[in-house]
């Protein structure tokens, strides 16, 4: 564990440079360690490190650097959240995923086999980030590795399902984007008046069924 300044008011907590189960278990412990810590005003978890926000005025850099310690040695002894496993409907193809046919091309694969292997595996929740409640999938099946867009769309329909280089992910709201698109559901992921808004959180897993 590397922890650095990142400015007069914030630390990097980094786990590696590699992206890692290992790595994402201690993002995920130290996420839920920190929740409510005195001074800390926002955390920004990625793949392999947390950067920390904090209020300067009541805490300095070694404050902060000693909850972080304190609290990963509490995190790591404890038993770990069995994960939640969500199931997500999608309409693969056509309207729903433009972009289908083109993955296919890239990979060499049939559009009925592309759909038979992204619905084949168990994806994990590293963060969430880019828009409200995007969350960043680890899990892709390698063969399905596909480069963004030349040019990002903008407009990408809420629930689209795409594929970025060897990451899956799904855009809970309407924005701007330039994965590619195989498929749409119809599952709100993102809802500013529920508690919590997400419907995705860190460390979840989600499986996606063809319909």
């Amino acid at each position: 564990m590397e922890i650095r300044p990142a400015s007069d008011r914030s630390l990097l907590v980094s786990f590696g440079s590699e992206i890692s189960l290992e790595a994402h278990r201690q993002v995920r412990a130290l996420v839920e360690h920190l929740q409510a810590a005195p001074a800390v005003l926002n955390l920004h978890p990625a793949y392999a490190s947390v950067l920390i926000d904090f209020d300067p005025r009541r805490r300095s850099h070694r404050d902060i650097e000693e909850l972080v310690r304190a609290r990963m040695s509490l995190a790591l002894e404890k038993t770990e959240q069995e994960a939640r496993i969500l199931e997500i409907q999608v309409s693969y193809g056509g309207s729903a995923g433009p972009d289908l046919e083109d993955v296919a091309r890239h990979t060499g694969l049939t559009a009925s086999r592309v759909v038979e292997l992204h619905s084949s595996a168990l994806y994990l929740v590293y963060f969430l980030g880019f828009s409200p409640g995007f969350p960043y999938l680890g899990g892709l099946p390698p063969a399905l590795a596909t480069p963004r867009l030349s040019a990002p769309r903008k407009r990408v329909p809420a629930g689209s399902i795409a594929i970025g280089g060897s990451q899956a992910g799904i855009y809970p709201v309407e924005s701007p984007g330039g994965w590619r698109i195989i498929g749409s559901t119809s599952l709100r992921l993102f809802d500013p008046g529920a508690d919590p808004p997400a419907r995705l959180g860190i460390g979840d897993h989600v499986r996606f069924v063809p319909v």
